[in-house]
């Protein structure tokens, strides 16, 4: 194996979480450990629980219920805990004066609250949403920056047994309107602003855009950043200092995560307590290998599934996570390794997208700060490509980090993949499965492919953070994961293994658009465009980018006699749905290839724009349309 970029010294060895529990079971090997954890996954969960010493408000007797089958595992179902328990409530006892967590606004300000603050602040909001009438099982969407708040915001609506719904801070009013209404929200927790780029993004009027557009009776609450959060802090001082969090069972809702498939709406997958939690802090603690006295800081937002991933695992471990407002690159392209430096970051999650985006103001950024603090560098979000992973691996951490790339999904609740810092790592790899997790890579006929092909990533049995479904919708939750194999999930990644025994991606099997990190349907793309009274009808697809891995481009067809110019329709998709979502290019066409049950085919013209192989069109009613496509393409350059 001469590819191999990194080997572990014997103190990452000797000091990894996962080195401790290997030794207590007796496991002297990786690849031992990982057929162990997926042999008996029953066996692997309950370890896990022991080891990190996950308290249960009420014992589980039952790892794993498989009585409705693999799709609707129940784990730890008969046992009784709560998320913020475990996050909150045992560590400001164990620890109340050591730091929970961190934040550094754009113009600089740093707040810090311990464990003993953070239970404090949780607790009176959790008094505070209750009296507004939000109880057991109602959601509450949280729409907020991320700042301790934020995390008050979500450990005290667990405290009540509410189900939080996490929505991206950069959404425009349709998206966040849509996520409201799916969900059926009571309560939506935003703030009036928060500073990006020098600027102030104004976030209450979107919100209550947002609820006006869903039709539904929502309170707004409202932490009002811009104004110094005095108005906030009146009203939660006339609260209660301390809540009595509920024992819920472990299968108790915890919170909805949006996610887009290639059509229809967006799916709210659910995630519940005890699994979610249980398989975020193992992650947490063997993967990234954090400890406590640490610190964790993942370059992401609450709506992207790595908001909750680190601040649910950093805070069960009894960590310290960071968060911070604004953008990594503002006010200068040394943001990220200032904070690096200033709140002596261990663990650094970033994604390949945003490190592309830091290599053009080169090393000096880097070189202006100490960043001896970095023990772990971690990424996730989109497969890599070599240079800009050497990139992170030499300029950031000098060529003595590990990589630990991993990747899962907001269905998934945490990762299939994903190294340990006991392994050794080859550029841009995975390494392999994530423990307990039973994943394989399937050819058509349902069997592994041979090495080095690329396949559908697959995984063969349940896990404790999957999803228990898509909110109001099980048939879609079933056809979208399990029904092309039956009892295995198909998660819609391309994957392959190499002849040394390493994991790799290759991008999404679907036609899902992933810009910088942030998965949308095309369908909400195309929503936005027929707001516009010029749209027919229009199909986005996603092309890759130097910069963000993805771009989407639209091609639209015009109502007859209307006209509109690519700018003034790029805009109308910036306007609902975020500026991080504008189009690249807007091409008219004078029609979309459609199936003969009047399906675009979106890979299709995807294909067709990358001048690929658009494979099967059998199905295909009107292949004018994709030589008219060719035609405008090859009039406007690339």
């Amino acid at each position: 194996m001469s590819d191999v970029l990194w080997r572990p010294t014997a103190d990452y060895v000797d000091r990894a979480n996962v080195t401790r529990f290997m030794r207590s079971h007796a496991i002297e090997t990786y690849d031992e450990l990982v057929r162990r954890s997926v042999a008996d996954v029953g066996w692997f969960w309950d370890a896990v629980v022991a080891d990190l010493g996950i308290e249960f408000l009420a014992p589980y007797h039952e790892t794993v219920d498989l009585s409705r089958g693999p799709e609707w595992a129940r784990w730890f179902a008969d046992g009784a805990l709560n998320l913020a328990h475990q996050c909150v409530d045992l560590w400001a006892e164990r620890t109340p004066d050591a730091p929970a967590v961190v934040w550094e606004s754009e113009d600089g300000d740093v707040r810090s609250w311990t464990y003993a603050e953070l239970r404090e602040q949780t607790d009176r909001l959790a008094h505070t949403i209750g009296g507004l009438g939000v109880g057991e099982r109602d959601t509450v969407g949280v729409f907020l920056p991320m700042a301790p708040e934020t995390v008050a915001a979500i450990m005290a609506c667990s405290k009540i047994g509410a189900i939080w719904v996490p929505i991206f801070s950069g959404f425009g009013p349709d998206a966040v309107a849509a996520r409201l209404a799916d969900a059926g929200a009571k309560m939506l927790i935003t703030a009036d602003g928060s500073l990006r780029k020098g600027r102030a993004v104004p976030m209450r009027e979107t919100a209550e855009r947002a609820v006006e557009i869903s039709g539904l009776p929502i309170e707004i609450l409202v932490w009002d950043r811009l104004d110094g959060g005095r108005a906030w802090s009146e009203r939660l001082a006339a609260q209660p200092a301390r809540f009595d969090t509920l024992p819920l069972e472990a299968e108790h809702p915890l919170f909805i995560g949006y996610t887009s498939g290639t059509t229809g709406r967006p799916k709210g997958v659910l995630h519940v307590h005890g699994g979610f939690l249980v398989k975020v802090a193992e992650e947490v603690a063997y993967q990234v290998d954090l400890h406590q006295g640490e610190v964790l800081h993942w370059v992401t937002d609450l709506g992207w599934i790595m908001g909750p991933w680190e601040m649910v695992g950093a805070l069960a471990l009894g960590s310290t996570v960071l968060l911070f407002e604004g953008a990594p690159n503002h006010p200068g392209p040394d943001r990220l390794w200032g904070l690096v430096e200033r709140h002596g970051v261990t663990t650094l999650g970033v994604s390949p997208t945003l490190v592309r985006a830091l290599i053009p103001s080169g090393t000096g950024p880097i070189r202006d700060h100490d960043v001896s603090s970095l023990r772990i560098l971690a990424s996730t979000g989109e497969p890599w490509n070599p240079e800009p992973y050497r990139w992170l691996f030499e300029e950031v951490g000098g060529g003595r980090l590990p990589i630990i790339n991993l990747s899962g999904g907001t269905e998934v609740g945490a990762c299939f993949l994903s190294p340990l810092p006991i392994c050794e790592l080859k550029s841009c790899t995975l390494r392999g499965p994530a423990l307990g997790m039973d994943v394989d890579v399937w050819g058509p006929d349902g069997r592994r492919v041979a090495t080095g092909d690329v396949g559908e990533l697959v995984c063969r049995q349940p896990w404790p953070a999957m999803t228990r479904g898509v909110w109001g919708d099980p048939e879609r939750y079933l056809d979208t994961y399990w029904r092309r194999w039956p009892g295995v999930w198909v998660h819609g990644d391309w994957a392959s293994i190499d002849e040394d025994g390493f994991w790799f991606l290759h991008g999404r099997s679907d036609d899902t658009l992933n810009v910088a990190g942030k998965r949308l349907g095309p369908a909400e793309v195309e929503s936005a465009l027929a707001s516009h009274p010029a749209v027919a009808e229009s199909a986005a697809v996603a092309v890759p980018d130097d910069v963000k891995g993805e771009t989407i481009w639209c091609f639209v067809v015009l109502k007859p006699g209307e006209t509109a110019t690519p700018d003034e329709l790029a805009a109308v998709v910036g306007e609902h749905l975020g500026r991080s979502f504008l189009p690249s290019r807007v091409l008219f066409v004078p029609e979309l290839p459609r199936t003969r049950s009047a399906k675009i085919l979106r890979r299709a013209v995807r294909a067709t724009a990358l001048g690929e192989d658009p494979g099967d069109l059998s199905s295909l009613e009107n292949p004018s349309a994709l030589d008219a496509i060719r035609s405008i393409l090859d009039q406007r350059p690339i």
